[in-house]
């Protein structure tokens, strides 16, 4: 029914806060998460680890949009639960649910969740951060977001203050060829979207599709780069 692979590195920074999670029900459901803590708040690792504990644990096995929205809050209560007053922890998620004929995706922060079609890309989820904004206004273009002095400003997240919005896209998934891409913005500073079209074209796994795509933020990378992590599943429907 599918196919998954994933990895995380730490990159040039002396703790990797990056989680990256899946759980399986049955051969042909999914649910596969990846957070990115945030490092500015201290406890990012933790939090990430928690985060993704609690949606993958507490899943049902069905791509339900309310059960996921669900679960997102319960990690992010999970989160508020951790902090002390030396550490205010948070996290970025992005969730993905697959089960034969439905995918549901939700995120919350500037880790993103790529949708591609029958080798095409179809969607690709919002930033919460003040770049994003700035492309809402006009003031920058997309692909600007990746280096704007902005971009590291988040501007939701597990952990937060106040009532947490969660982005929920469903998908019906029809007869064809699906692939998802799950990834902390480590990564996907560094790899365009259209690269990611054409290395999904030339590869014969999710594992191929993942190396071209790390073959690329390898080369542009500074030694002192984020922690970098992505999951991708391919997903065959009849």
């Amino acid at each position: 029914m599918f196919q998954i692979a994933s990895y995380s590195e730490t990159g040039g920074r002396p703790h990797n806060e990056d989680t990256v999670r899946s759980v399986l029900r049955g051969e042909d459901r999914l649910c596969l998460v990846v957070a990115d803590g945030l490092g500015g708040h201290g406890g990012g690792e933790e939090a990430s680890a928690a985060a993704a504990e609690v949606i993958c644990q507490g899943w049902g096995g069905e791509a339900n949009p309310e059960e996921l929205e669900h679960l997102i809050q319960e990690g992010h209560r999970r989160v508020l639960s951790l902090q002390t007053r030396q550490c205010a922890m948070k996290t970025t998620v992005t969730a993905l649910a697959l089960e034969p004929g439905r995918a549901v995706m939700a995120h919350v922060g500037d880790s993103r969740i790529y949708y591609f079609r029958d080798g095409g890309l179809t969607f690709q989820t919002r930033d919460h951060s003040a770049a994003q904004i700035g492309v809402m206004l006009g003031e920058i273009t997309p692909d600007q977001i990746r280096f704007h002095e902005d971009r590291s400003r988040v501007l939701r997240a597990l952990g937060q203050d106040g009532e947490l919005k969660v982005d929920i896209r469903e998908e019906r998934l029809s007869p064809g060829r699906h692939a998802f891409l799950l990834c902390s913005d480590g990564f996907w500073e560094y790899v365009l979207e259209q690269e990611m079209v054409d290395d999904l074209a030339a590869a014969a796994s999710p594992e191929e599709w993942l190396d071209k795509m790390r073959a690329r933020l390898i080369a542009r990378a500074p030694e002192d780069n984020d922690n970098n992590t992505a999951a991708a599943v391919w997903a065959e429907e009849e």
